[in-house]
């Protein structure tokens, strides 16, 4: 009896947990219903991309292990990054990169990421100018899933 007791409330905690999430699966879900003064204004797609500090921040999306958490296109640990540029302002993403600690204690858009990922973004003690790279580099490679026709709308709206 013991068992089926233990069993029963061992699937009723698996059935409430694989309900969170509001069943989104492309880009960041629920936290496109917060909003953020850091998130006011443009897109950050909005502007062209500079495509020497795009492949700066190539580099240091691998070198700085980005790549580890996130990819352009799938999820891996946390968000896809496919759509981002359009989804944020310049001003989110580098507040994001440059304090993510800070960001999800103040921030209702990084809070909520935070609550969807389970994983805090670590601060990799970036400089101005490479969260800057970085930005490029995520408004080049929406610009080449926008060509090859891989955005949609569930990864390029929400604010």
């Amino acid at each position: 009896m013991r068992g089926w007791v233990t069993l029963t409330i061992g699937v009723a905690v698996a059935l409430s947990l694989a309900g969170c999430g509001g069943g989104a699966k492309d880009g960041e879900g629920p936290a496109a219903s917060a909003t953020s003064p850091h998130d006011t204004g443009p897109r950050a797609a909005e502007t062209p991309v500079d495509e020497a500090l795009a492949q700066q921040g190539e580099a240091l999306f691998k070198s700085k292990t980005c790549s580890t958490c996130h990819a352009f296109g799938i999820r891996i640990t946390g968000p896809d990054l496919a759509g981002v540029t359009h989804r944020r302002s310049a001003e989110w993403m580098e507040q994001q990169m440059l304090h993510p600690d800070v960001m999800t204690k103040e921030d209702p858009i990084s809070r909520e990421l935070l609550g969807k990922y389970a994983v805090q973004m670590p601060n990799l003690m970036l400089k101005p100018e490479e969260a800057k790279a970085l930005i490029e580099y995520a408004k080049h490679k929406d610009k080449e899933l926008e060509a090859a026709g891989k955005l949609t709308a569930a990864n390029t709206q929400g604010r």
